[in-house]
C-alpha cells in the first residue's frame, strides 16, 4: 500500500482507480476489491470519509437482509411505488428499479466479504411518510460502532466529526447515547451506559487526540478504511487528478499530483469518479445554486468538481429536471475561536420540537417546522421570494432552551455566555425586545408566538399543520403532555434565537449514467472505462429526499454496480492498458507547487 505519490512508478497499472475517498468511493473501491482487482483510491484532501464522516452514516436501502428484524412486510415492489409516487418524472424509473434491485446484494455481498457491518433502525420513518407506501422502519441502516483503534496509525486518516456534534473535547455520540446522557441522573441503564462511554473516553484521550469510539458516519468510514487496508487496496490522499487519458478502449489512465509530484497511471477496468459531486465547484456553484452562499454549506471540502469537469470534456453530460440540484438543511453559523467557521445542521434535535417556531422578517411563519430538513431548506428559498426569509429565525423561550438546546447551545440552559457574545444565540427579556434585537417585525413576532400558544392548547396547527404525518410525529417529543407532540407553549421569559440558512448539504444533479454506473455521452452511449456514482451521478431521486440516507443508499448500490462491471471489464483481454503518448489527455490547469497534505 502506498500513501504518498511518489511511492508510486510511473506508468504503474491498476485495475480500477476510484476518484474521492467518501462513503460511495470507498464502497466502490472496497467491491472492486473483494472481487481480486488491484484497486487505487485517490482522495484530494488530507483525511478520507468526505461528508459520510460528518453524516449519521444511515444507508436507504429498501429488503434489505436486515429489514425483516424490524419490518417484514416491506418489499422492494412496495419501496418502488412509494418512489414512483414520491419522485415521479424526476428521475429515470428505469435507474430507480436498478437501485432497488441492487441495494440488498450489495449490503450482502459487501457485508459477507468485509468488516462493514450494518443494523436496521427499529424506528426510523421514510421523510414522505404521508405517501403511500412508506414505512416507519427496515429501509434505514446504520453502521454498526468501530473501534478506530484497530487501524492504528491509519486511524488519522479518517476526517474528523463535526466539533459541535462531539462531546468532552472529541467524544461522538449517537442518538442512542444522547438519550442515555440526558437521562443518565434519572435512570440506573443510562448511568450505566452513560458511565461506560466516559470512561471509555477518558482512555482514549491519555493517547488520541479524539475518541476512538466511532459512530454514525464516522463508523461507516472506519469500517471502510479498515477492511481496503486488509484487501491491500492503495490508498492515496492530498492527490489531485490532473488528468484522464483516453484511447481506443474509452478511459485508459489518468495522471495524479500531489505537491511537486506527477505520476501517469494505466488503468485496465476503469475510472469510477465518486469525488462528491459540484457543490465547491469555481462556476457551477453560483450557475445551479443561485443565492446560496458557500459559506452555508456544512459538507466537506473536497466536492470541487474538477472530477466533473474532466468527464464533462470526455463527452459526459449533466442531468435534468430535478426538483432542485442540492439537497438542503437549515444551518446556523457560528465563528469558532480558532476562525475556523462552524456550519451547524439543524436536523432533528431542536425545530421540530414544542415551544419552537421559526419566523421570516415579517416576524411571521412561513412553513411547517417539523417538515425534512430538505423541504425547510427548499421552503427557505421560496418564501424568500416574497417576504425576506433568509435568514429565517429559530425562536424559543427559556424552556425550550434548556429542554431541547437551540443548534450549537446544547441542552440544560447553562454555558450561554459566549453563544449571546458572539451573537449566535440572542436572547430578549421580551418578545419585543428579541424582535428588536433580531430586527424583525415586533407586532408580526407577537402575533406568530400567541397563534402557536393557541395551537398547542387544541393540538392543531391550522396554519401550516404540524404533527399531522408520522415522520412529523417522531421529530416532535414523544414525552410532551400536550395533544400534539409538535406544538408547545412559548412564554417563559426570556426568549432565544438563532439565526438559519439553507445549507446544501448534498449534489442532485450530476452526471448521466447507465443503470450499470457507465457515464453517458450526449448521444446516451456509455464512455468506455468511465463510471460515476454518489455524488458525481445524477441522484436517482430526482432532487427529492424521500427518507434517511437517500445519497448513501445510492452511492452504495451504484458504487457496487459500477465496481463489479469495472473489474470484470478489467479480465478482458480487449481491455488493454494505456496506449502510448498520442492518445488524446483532458486536462485541468493544476499548480503543482500549491501546498497538499500527502501521507
Amino acid at each position: 500500500m502506498a500513501e504518498t505519490l511518489d511511492k508510486l512508478g510511473q506508468n504503474e497499472t491498476f485495475d480500477v482507480v476510484v476518484i474521492g475517498a467518501g462513503g460511495a468511493g470507498m464502497s466502490a473501491a472496497l467491491v472492486a476489491a473483494i472481487d481480486g482487482a488491484r484497486v487505487l483510491l485517490v482522495e484530494s484532501t488530507e483525511y478520507v470519509g468526505g461528508t459520510t464522516a460528518f453524516s449519521a452514516g444511515t444507508t436507504w436501502i429498501p429488503a434489505s437482509m436486515h429489514a425483516a428484524s424490524v419490518n417484514r412486510d416491506d418489499t422492494s415492489a412496495i419501496a418502488e411505488g412509494f418512489l414512483n409516487r414520491a419522485v415521479g418524472g424526476h428521475s429515470s424509473a428505469a435507474m430507480r428499479k436498478a437501485f432497488l434491485e441492487a441495494g440488498p446484494k450489495a449490503v450482502a455481498h459487501i457485508e459477507a466479504n468485509s468488516e462493514v457491518k450494518y443494523r436496521a433502525r427499529p424506528f426510523h420513518p421514510d421523510y414522505l411518510s404521508e405517501v403511500e407506501g412508506s414505512t416507519l422502519r427496515g429501509r434505514a441502516l446504520e453502521p454498526l460502532p468501530f473501534d478506530g483503534r484497530k487501524l492504528g496509525r491509519a486511524f488519522s486518516l479518517i476526517r474528523p466529526p463535526i466539533p459541535e456534534f462531539t462531546v468532552l473535547g472529541g467524544m461522538m455520540v449517537d442518538r442512542d447515547d444522547v438519550g442515555h446522557l440526558l437521562n443518565m441522573t434519572k435512570s440506573f441503564a443510562s448511568f450505566g451506559h452513560a458511565a461506560k462511554l466516559l470512561a471509555r473516553h477518558a482512555r482514549d484521550r491519555l493517547s488520541s487526540p479524539r475518541g476512538t469510539r466511532l459512530v454514525m458516519g464516522n463508523a461507516l468510514i472506519g469500517r471502510l478504511l479498515y477492511s481496503l487496508l486488509q484487501r491491500g487496496v492503495t490508498v492515496l490522499t492530498g492527490t489531485k487528478v490532473e488528468a484522464v487519458h483516453t484511447g481506443a478502449n474509452g478511459i485508459e489512465g489518468v495522471t495524479l499530483s500531489c505537491v511537486n509530484e506527477r505520476r501517469r497511471v494505466a488503468v485496465k477496468g476503469g475510472v469510477i469518479l465518486a469525488s462528491g459531486g459540484f457543490n465547491r465547484h469555481s462556476t457551477r456553484r453560483g450557475e445551479m445554486l443561485p443565492g446560496a452562499d458557500p459559506a452555508w454549506c456544512p459538507g466537506a471540502p473536497g466536492h470541487t468538481g474538477n472530477a466533473q469537469d474532466l468527464a464533462l470534456a470526455a463527452g459526459a453530460r449533466f442531468g435534468e429536471g430535478a426538483l432542485s440540484n442540492a439537497f438542503w438543511a437549515p444551518v446556523s453559523v457560528r465563528t469558532r475561536a480558532d476562525g475556523t467557521t462552524a456550519v451547524f445542521p439543524h436536523f432533528i434535535m431542536d425545530r421540530g420540537k414544542p415551544g419552537m417556531i421559526t419566523v421570516n422578517k415579517t416576524g411571521k411563519r412561513f412553513l411547517n417546522e417539523n417538515t425534512s430538513y430538505h423541504l425547510f431548506g427548499i421552503a427557505m428559498q421560496r418564501a424568500n421570494k416574497s417576504a425576506p426569509a433568509v435568514p429565517a429565525y429559530l425562536v424559543t423561550d427559556s424552556e425550550g432552551l434548556r429542554k431541547y438546546g437551540l443548534g450549537m447551545v446544547r441542552p440544560g440552559g447553562k454555558g450561554l455566555a459566549p453563544f449571546l457574545a458572539d451573537g449566535y444565540l440572542v436572547e430578549g427579556r421580551t418578545l419585543d425586545e428579541l424582535a428588536g434585537k433580531l430586527g424583525i417585525d415586533k407586532a408580526g413576532l407577537a402575533d406568530s408566538v400567541a397563534r402557536n400558544n393557541r395551537y398547542a392548547q387544541t393540538g392543531v396547527d391550522a396554519d401550516f399543520q404540524r404533527g399531522t404525518t408520522d415522520y412529523q410525529n417522531a421529530n416532535g417529543d414523544a414525552s410532551w403532555t400536550g395533544p400534539n407532540k409538535c406544538l408547545g407553549p412559548i412564554g417563559q421569559a426570556p426568549f432565544y434565537a438563532v439565526r438559519l440558512y439553507p445549507g446544501d448539504i448534498g449534489a442532485a444533479t450530476g452526471l448521466v449514467t447507465d443503470t450499470d454506473a457507465r457515464v453517458l455521452n450526449r448521444d446516451d452511449q456509455p464512455i468506455g472505462g468511465l463510471y460515476a456514482c454518489g455524488n458525481d451521478m445524477q441522484s436517482v431521486m430526482g432532487g427529492v429526499y424521500p427518507g434517511p440516507g437517500i445519497t448513501l443508499g445510492p452511492g452504495l448500490a451504484f458504487g457496487y454496480l459500477a465496481a463489479r462491471h469495472a473489474a470484470a471489464r478489467a479480465r478482458q483481454p480487449s481491455s488493454a492498458a494505456l496506449t502510448d503518448a498520442r492518445d488524446e489527455a483532458l486536462t485541468l490547469p493544476i499548480d503543482l507547487q500549491s501546498p497538499a497534505h500527502a501521507r
